[in-house]
């Protein structure tokens, strides 16, 4: 099974591919703090370790100010957190860091070896009320604890050395961008564009974003929301009149169709697998892959990964908007932020600087060495609200600086989109930059991955391409956090 839901789950963050790696065990149980903050992370774990969602809720319930409004409602972030702990099977605490008296840290490991970092970040005083919680793969490396400070210099030439090491082994190909407080501190590319012309990638190459085209759908929606032409609690149906399957017309909201508690499933399957790929030019041409199959549940009780369900909002953003998907995003995301390399290219039509995406798995099998295909048969010829776009690197940094100087939405919904708590009813009160938040999103198929990392508290991001399978990206876009993490302040 493929874990969707992780990385800061404060956030709102999509993966495609499998991000778990085994780890060996080990006996010693580790201790919380005895304070306020230790005693709240002792009952989180509590509740996570049961794997019931009521236990969950009841946590974030009683450990929420309820006076904060930049809080995500308790039953949203049980849903989230429980969607992980699912994939964990049993788990056991590894490792406990006590940055200050606010601030926790917890890795815990899952029954098949899978190991996570568990952060927490507490208001002070005598109620000690979660102010943060975050929720990342963990690799051995953090069990060991984190690397030495460095400088600035320091930390790019061991950046760069980790990248050398993985294209030296055929890990990776692509491109990478730091950036600290919006200005690139390295921009660097790796690999091959086009292996079969020998053309290099280049710091500025478009590559496929897979799935981080859904954090430009979902800023859409709120923009349609902000505008008064859509709300959270719309059915589907109120919009989509001739839905095929009614239930979900009648009964799925947009609300949960953003956070993936609709009960609608994907889109890859048996009827995508025969159908000829060039089919796909429109958001729409993907709604017969499953628009008429019945939900997997009832929506809003349970968490599921669902590229189904931002198809579907593609295409409300698309009616409402009267412009196609691709246009809307076009003209209302992409032009404001500067964006002028971004697009969802069709895959037949030729386009300047664009990687070639280069694959092991074909034939249903996923293969860790040998020659790689070129992943033409397995990409549709367009990509959909739910993904397959194309961008560069400078591009997402454009992006991620347009969002937070809310040149896209108004503060209460850039806020939505950076730390997941609803927007009021009224406009925000803030001036300046957002108080907090962030992005943690990845993308990955064959031959493609990518992974944008942005936190608003440090101002560092950390942009990774690639063209070759999960997770070339991913990987790098890890190693690259715990180095930057490491630059003294």
């Amino acid at each position: 099974m493929l874990l969707q839901l992780l990385a800061k789950m404060i956030l709102f963050s999509w993966f495609a591919f499998p991000l778990f790696q085994p780890v060996p065990a080990q006996e010693a149980t580790p201790a919380l703090p005895d304070t306020p903050a230790g005693r709240r992370v002792e009952a989180f774990l509590a509740a996570f370790g049961s794997g019931d969602a009521s236990q969950l809720e009841r946590f974030f319930v009683a450990s929420t100010n309820p006076q904060s409004a930049a809080a995500r409602p308790p039953a949203q972030r049980a849903l989230r957190v429980g969607a992980v702990r699912q994939e964990l099977g049993s788990v056991k605490l590894r490792k406990v860091e006590a940055q200050s008296p606010e601030s926790i840290t917890v890795f815990v490991e899952g029954d098949r070896g899978q190991l996570l970092g568990i952060g927490f970040r507490f208001e002070p005083g005598l109620d000690c009320w979660l102010a943060g919680l975050t929720v990342d793969e963990a690799t051995p490396e953090d069990l060991a604890g984190p690397p030495p400070p460095m400088t600035e210099q320091e930390a790019l030439v061991a950046l760069d050395l980790a990248i050398e090491q993985a294209v030296g082994a055929d890990e990776f190909s692509g491109a990478v961008l730091v950036a600290r407080r919006g200005k690139p501190v390295s921009q660097k590319a790796w690999g091959m564009a086009s292996k079969e012309f020998d053309v290099p990638n280049r710091p500025d190459t478009r590559f496929n974003l897979g799935s981080i085209n859904k954090i430009f759908t979902r800023i859409a929606v709120a923009q349609l929301i902000e505008k008064g032409k859509l709300t959270l609690d719309d059915t589907i149906g109120k919009h989509l009149a001739g839905y095929p399957n009614r239930e979900a017309a009648a009964k799925v909201t947009i609300r949960q169709l953003l956070e993936m508690q609709s009960g609608i499933g994907d889109f890859f399957g048996a009827r995508f697998d025969s159908t000829p790929k060039d089919r796909f030019r429109h958001n729409a041409d993907f709604l017969p892959m499953f628009a008429d199959q019945p939900l997997g549940f009832p929506p809003g009780t349970q968490r599921q990964y669902s590229n189904g369900s931002y198809v579907v909002l593609g295409e409300i953003v698309a009616l409402i908007s009267g412009k196609e998907y691709y246009d809307y995003v076009r003209d209302h995301i992409f032009v404001p932020a500067g964006m002028k390399d971004t697009d969802s290219y069709e895959a037949d039509v030729p386009v300047a600087n664009l990687a070639e995406g280069y694959t092991r798995n074909w034939d249903d099998v996923e293969r860790t060495s040998g020659p790689r295909r070129r992943n033409i048969y397995t990409r549709p010829a367009r990509g959909s609200a739910a993904g397959g776009g194309y961008s560069t690197a400078p591009d997402l940094l454009r992006f991620t600086e347009a969002l937070v100087g809310d040149k896209l939405l108004s503060p209460p919904y850039t806020d939505w989109i950076l730390t997941g708590a609803e927007p009021q009813q009224r406009q925000s009160g803030r001036t300046g930059a957002p108080a907090g938040g962030g992005l943690g999103i990845a993308g990955g198929a064959p031959g493609i991955n990518a992974a944008l990392e942005f936190d608003v508290a440090t101002g560092d991001t950390i942009i990774v391409m690639s063209n070759y399978d999960p997770p070339a990206a991913t990987e790098i876009a890890k190693k690259a956090r715990r180095i930057i993490s490491a630059i003294r302040k």
